[in-house]
């Protein structure tokens, strides 16, 4: 049987998701490209969004896997910038289904997930000690707040 903090946070995590996808859906297509006062379009959001939690997906298995392990950071705006992976031109399809697959893949491991995992840490190289609970505390509110930002002007 689930702990119901679990059950809390797979709920929330999972609603969270649901929020991205639906202001996603929200988006006029001729508007992916229309700059943002607060920086990325929605099409770099989109793009973000899915690198993001496909590396949250590999740091939550790590973290329940392979307690101890360094957390690796990334530049995000570097990313962006990058040509290569094309965050101003490429279509958002894949970047979508990504985003959907890693989300999915990451609420079926924290339903399996026991109260006493969620002690379970690492150390993250650019904030530190790591945990679970922090792990959860910013892949509940990520997808939320890129939500907004894609709902603003």
């Amino acid at each position: 049987m689930t702990h119901p903090e679990i059950e809390k946070l797979a709920a929330e995590y999972e609603t969270a998701t649901n929020v991205f996808l639906e202001a996603v859906k929200k988006i006029n297509l001729v508007d992916l490209d229309k700059p943002k006062q607060d920086g990325w379009n929605a099409r770099q959001v989109i793009h973000h969004l899915a690198d993001s939690e496909s590396q949250s997906c590999a740091r939550l298995k790590r973290l329940v896997a392979e307690p101890g392990s360094i957390i690796q950071g990334y530049d995000e705006n570097k990313w962006a910038q990058s040509a290569t992976l094309g965050y101003t031109v490429l279509p958002i399809e894949n970047s979508l289904a990504l985003f959907k697959a890693a989300r999915s893949a990451s609420l079926e491991t924290i339903k399996r997930l026991s109260v006493e995992q969620l002690s379970n840490s690492g150390t993250h190289t650019e904030s530190g000690a790591y945990d679970l609970r922090k792990w959860f505390s910013s892949y509940i509110n990520h997808p939320k707040d890129h939500a907004l930002q894609l709902l603003q002007s």
